[in-house]
């Protein structure tokens, strides 16, 4: 219940550097996940903008895959995000983890 009850910004920074609300967005429903939609959705849970509960059910994510989004984040920044490039980026940051 206590959880429920914090106080959430208004606002947060987006990955280009704009301030993102609720209302900017992408709408409920999107279907056509470009990088920076997806980073959009990521900065605004990791601002605490909504939670990832809030994001799966708004935009039918399982939390695994909006999981691999963070994750792809914070290892590659939005380049991680692009499709056409999971395996080169996945294979890059196996072999940093062996060294």
């Amino acid at each position: 219940m206590l959880e429920n009850q914090k106080i959430r910004p208004h606002q947060v920074i987006g990955p280009l550097g704009e301030p993102l609300t609720v209302d900017s967005l992408p709408p409920p429903g999107t279907t056509r996940w470009v990088v920076r939609r997806k980073a959009e959705v990521v900065a605004a849970v990791s601002g605490g903008l909504l939670t990832v509960d809030e994001v799966c059910e708004r935009y039918s994510l399982s939390v695994e895959e909006f999981a691999g989004w963070q994750r792809a984040v914070d290892r590659s920044g939005m380049p991680g995000l692009r499709v056409t490039r999971i395996q080169h980026y996945k294979s890059l940051y196996e072999r940093q983890q062996k060294y």
